[in-house]
């Protein structure tokens, strides 16, 4: 492990809840394509299966944001356990209704509940923030580790769940992504040393996190931003099942994951200067662009090679919005903060997904490439619209003079 990655685990019980997290986000990557492989397995309607994944991204998009708020309140271990306990039961519903042929409604009943997740990548954030608060340089390596965190998740997620879902049984993956759930969460929130000390509700003043201007730009832009990666999830598994090898996708889809995660390693080393807000810029356009070989892919080799290079703007893209996220919300509503910007996502790839699912029906799944395209533009026009609130110097919602000296010292570190 390169040296900057060894100094940040040198803090007391990082390791411990670095590995919980890794547990824990591990449904991240597997749930939703595991709906997909399963009701098309079940069904052969890759507009449904489109539809449950969609309908379980919106449920997180709508209930992380309020876990994290009374995790900020009360703290990780008195709201995750529960809440994660809520989603596994109806993760098992979903599972008994899909495999017992019940009626349709029954499945999007239990996808709601399976959506109510806790945003596990924003607990193991807030962590880092709070042992690195002032701490610049190693607070972008923290975030840059947990991105790599991220896109492990999504090399080895989709090759387990697809690989159990269609070698197994078409339940297998959604089973093992709700296991995974169950003991990263309460692995974590067993390690109270590191937990971050809850504030009182009298410290939350001035509304939700997402009063702040900047974080207003980091959640849109990510809203297209997860339409991209809702629909490559579909459009790719649709794809290897027309040249009739479906469960080279998740291979398919491993490399995507790499190229991200090895794009992190090299950017977590690196000490930039210049504005995070360009930076951020500059990656989400990258993104957008790397849509477009997409279209030229004629077989799965092809598609690999395009989507390796495509990964390679995630996982910075994804280092300088958390260090933004930083800079442009109060300490109170961190974790809040961080979660609006997993809700972008996840509105975003229940967009996509449902899109590229009616897509891939209607005109196959070539054509289905068209809505990553077309998501990157938007999140590249969205971010140029945006790009002023970021630039300049953050607003300090409330924090206080103590605060802006620190974020001023945290950004010249991350710069």
């Amino acid at each position: 492990m390169p040296s900057p990655y060894r100094a940040i685990f040198s803090a007391p019980g990082s390791r411990e809840f670095s590995a919980a997290g890794f547990f824990g986000r591990m449904p991240l990557s597997m749930m939703g394509i595991g709906v997909v492989t399963m009701i098309s397995q079940l069904t052969g309607r890759y507009g449904l299966a489109g539809a449950l994944s969609a309908t379980l991204a919106m449920s997180a998009a709508v209930c992380g944001p309020q876990v994290s708020r009374l995790v900020d309140r009360y703290g990780q271990r008195r709201v995750l356990r529960p809440v994660t306990l809520v989603a596994v039961a109806a993760v098992a519903g979903l599972l008994i209704c899909a495999q017992q042929g019940a009626p349709e409604w029954t499945l999007f009943v239990f996808s709601v509940g399976a959506g109510c997740v806790p945003s596990v990548g924003s607990m193991v954030r807030s962590r880092w923030a709070e042992i690195y608060r002032g701490s610049g340089r190693d607070l972008h390596t923290a975030y840059a580790w947990e991105s790599i965190v991220d896109e492990v998740c999504f090399i080895f997620g989709p090759i387990i769940s697809i690989g159990l879902s269609t070698a197994w049984f078409p339940e297998a993956g959604p089973l093992i992504a709700a296991a995974f759930l169950l003991v990263g969460v309460f692995w974590l929130t067993a390690q109270r040393a590191t937990e971050p000390v809850p504030h009182p509700k009298s410290q939350h003043t001035g509304g939700s996190a997402l009063r702040s201007r900047g974080l207003q730009v980091l959640v849109a832009t990510f809203v297209a931003t997860g339409a991209i990666f809702g629909g490559v999830d579909v459009v790719t598994v649709a794809f290897a099942e027309e040249r009739g090898h479906k469960a080279a996708a998740s291979l398919v889809l491993a490399v995507y994951a790499l190229g991200s995660c090895l794009a992190g390693a090299v950017f977590g080393l690196l000490h930039l200067n210049g504005n995070p807000g360009t930076r951020w810029l500059v990656g989400v356009c990258a993104m957008a662009v790397s849509m477009i070989p997409l279209q030229l892919a004629g077989n799965l080799p092809l598609l690999a090679v395009a989507l390796f290079v495509a990964g390679l703007a995630i996982a910075p893209t994804m280092v300088t919005t958390m260090a933004l996220v930083e800079a442009h919300v109060p300490r109170t509503k961190l974790t809040e903060g961080m979660t609006w910007t997993s809700t972008g996502l996840a509105v975003g790839v229940a967009l996509g997904s449902s899109a590229a699912g009616w897509v891939v029906d209607a005109a196959g799944a070539k054509a289905g490439y068209a809505v990553p395209a077309v998501a990157g533009a938007l999140a590249a026009a969205v971010a140029f619209l945006g790009y002023r609130r970021l630039a300049g110097p953050a607003a300090t919602g409330g924090r206080g003079q103590d605060d802006r000296h620190l974020r001023t010292d945290d950004d010249e570190h991350v710069a």
